[in-house]
């Protein structure tokens, strides 16, 4: 799967239309709480700048209706907090496929950017509309995809964009290249023992991500809420924990289907309320009482999964293992994290709430890549091609 990179492409003098993912939270004052997501593209969006491009930066924020402006949405926010980290002017235009976007456009000079309004603003976009896809396409040389957060989706931008770009480049950014790299090419050929670890709350979310792991790993550990969907199909008792019953089933069968490798937590910290102070047992999994609910794994499962971790040599974790932001139901999350962190296996953090949990327990700068995309990296581990990818050049 391996894509033309924005690195290896003449950018001098040319114009370069870079989709990004600034879906950044922000303020009931429109401020920026989190500009992680900016930071992240700024290795792309320098490359292009310092090798005199003229760059046309566009993403969405949020969910507004199309067609529609609405100033909660809007990405001058974003455009200013980009120039305090340039530390250089950056245009930002009131519209996106408008008379405003297009002067501005025209405008640009070498070393220059602009960031044109969101892109949800258009229902064309959220429709993947062809001819806004072809006003979009009309501004640029060079098509340049450093949005992975959103690589799973059809959006115009996203597909008919570069679809639209007949013949010109079709690159993807330095973010986007890396999370092929760990999450297709390192999966594809991984180092051995590879484990899986998957937590979460739903087994429906992570059929096909099982499904796809069991083809390929040595070990799937399961933790978080949708073990007890498991527990069930054992004929375990599960007290007040949340559970999908109309997965029992399938839980069943992904455990034939594992013949071995499904690892299944032996023993639950529990509590009778979801809360930190509430009353607390650590019981055999499958053992939780009436008017108690599942909300860790326990010690001896944490135990378990860490020393599965310890010997493996390739990890992939998607999902935490338990009420991460509550002490003391962090405990075996942290466990598992820090297992991770101390080993020498190359390891691959999902995105979404498992990326937060390694970061917020202090372990972030000690896995080899954390996923910028939830649903994106959930995703890819499904194996799912993605059309976004698909429609870039090859290497």
């Amino acid at each position: 799967m391996a894509k033309k990179n924005i690195a290896d492409t003449d950018v001098s003098g040319r114009r370069v239309l870079m989709r990004v993912d600034f879906n950044v939270p922000l303020d009931d004052r429109q401020q920026i709480t989190d500009d992680r997501r900016i930071r992240l593209a700024m290795p792309s969006i320098q490359s292009v700048l310092d090798r005199d491009g003229k760059l046309i930066l566009i993403s969405h924020l949020g969910r507004p209706r199309g067609d529609a402006t609405d100033d909660r949405f809007s990405l001058r926010p974003i455009a200013k907090r980009l120039a305090e980290l340039l530390g250089s002017t950056v245009d930002f235009a009131t519209d996106t496929v408008g008379g405003d976007a297009l002067s501005r456009v025209e405008a640009l000079q070498p070393g220059q950017s602009v960031v044109l309004e969101n892109l949800r603003f258009c229902a064309g976009e959220k429709r993947g509309d062809a001819d806004f896809a072809r006003q979009l396409a009309d501004f640029a040389d060079i098509y340049c995809n450093d949005a992975f957060g959103t690589c799973h989706r059809s959006d115009a931008s996203m597909v008919a964009v570069p679809r639209a770009m007949n013949g010109r480049p079709k690159v993807v950014g330095f973010l986007v290249a890396r999370e092929i790299e760990y999450l297709t090419e390192t999966i594809a050929n991984p180092d051995r023992p590879f484990v899986a670890i998957l937590g979460g709350a739903k087994v429906s979310d992570k059929i096909e991500v099982i499904r796809n792991l069991l083809n390929d790993c040595d070990r799937v550990l399961i933790g978080g809420a949708m073990a007890y969907t498991f527990a069930l199909a054992l004929g375990g008792k599960i007290g007040e924990s949340l559970v999908e019953p109309e997965k029992v089933e399938l839980a069943s069968e992904l455990i034939r289907l594992g013949n071995g490798k499904l690892l299944l937590p032996c023993d639950t910290h529990c509590g009778d309320a979801f809360q930190p102070d509430c009353n607390k047992q650590i019981v055999n999994a499958g053992e939780i009482p009436e008017g108690f609910e599942g909300l860790d794994i326990g010690p001896r499962t944490a135990r378990l999964f860490a020393d599965e971790v310890r010997a493996a040599a390739t990890i992939v974790w998607n999902g935490p293992l338990g009420v991460f932001e509550m002490p003391p139901f962090d405990a075996g999350t942290r466990a598992v994290a820090e297992a991770i962190a101390d080993s020498q296996a190359v390891s691959i953090i999902g995105g979404g709430d498992s990326a937060a949990a390694v970061t917020q327990l202090g372990f972030a700068d000690r896995v080899d890549h954390i996923s910028t995309g939830g649903g994106a990296s959930l995703a890819m581990l499904e194996g799912r091609v993605f059309p976004a990818v698909e429609a870039l050049d090859d290497r």
